[in-house]
């Protein structure tokens, strides 16, 4: 762990997305850092490009900051899950599509500070319609949007979604 040592790691809390502990580690310099740090599966991110290169979002309620979010569609990685299953399963779960072709983009960690989730981005292409199967407690809207919307949304903050920044800027739709 390039010169730290965990020292200890004290639960907190267990919920059914993440888990919390109070860890500690000492530096090799000799200085401790204690922090509360979430523990998540990590999840998977898609892209989903349609041929015209119309790029799909969703658009759901996220408590944590009061509003609707336009969105990647993204999921958490069931225990076991390979991400790019999790990505599949939640493409058609959030929005009823199906890819025939898949690329693994990148993968990142949306906020190392406080979380250990790490997020893999794929980009979903030959897209196949399908019924949406979204979860008892998710209302999503699902909409496309063109290049140049999204770059406008982009410069207008109307996309605040860290994980939809990152995939439309690798993708270069958004400057």
């Amino acid at each position: 762990m390039e010169g730290f040592r965990v020292v200890s790691a004290v639960a907190l809390l267990g919920g059914r997305v993440f888990a919390v502990t109070r860890e500690r580690a000492v530096g090799p310099k000799g200085f401790t850092i204690v922090r509360e740090v979430v523990r998540h599966s990590g999840s998977a991110v898609m892209l989903a490009r349609d041929r015209k290169g119309r790029v799909l979002l969703v658009r759901q309620y996220r408590l944590p900051v009061r509003r609707r979010l336009w969105e990647l569609p993204a999921g958490r990685l069931d225990p076991g899950e390979s991400p790019l299953a999790a990505a599949r399963r939640e493409l058609a779960e959030e929005t009823g599509y199906r890819a025939r072709r898949w690329k693994r983009l990148a993968s990142f960690y949306p906020s190392p500070g406080y979380t250990s989730e790490r997020m893999i981005l794929y980009l979903a292409e030959d897209l196949v319609p399908g019924a949406a199967r979204p979860e008892h407690d998710e209302d999503i809207e699902c909409r496309w949007f063109s290049r140049s919307e999204l770059s406008r949304m982009v410069r207008s903050r109307k996309i605040a979604d860290a994980k939809t920044l990152v995939g439309l800027f690798l993708v270069g739709v958004a400057r």
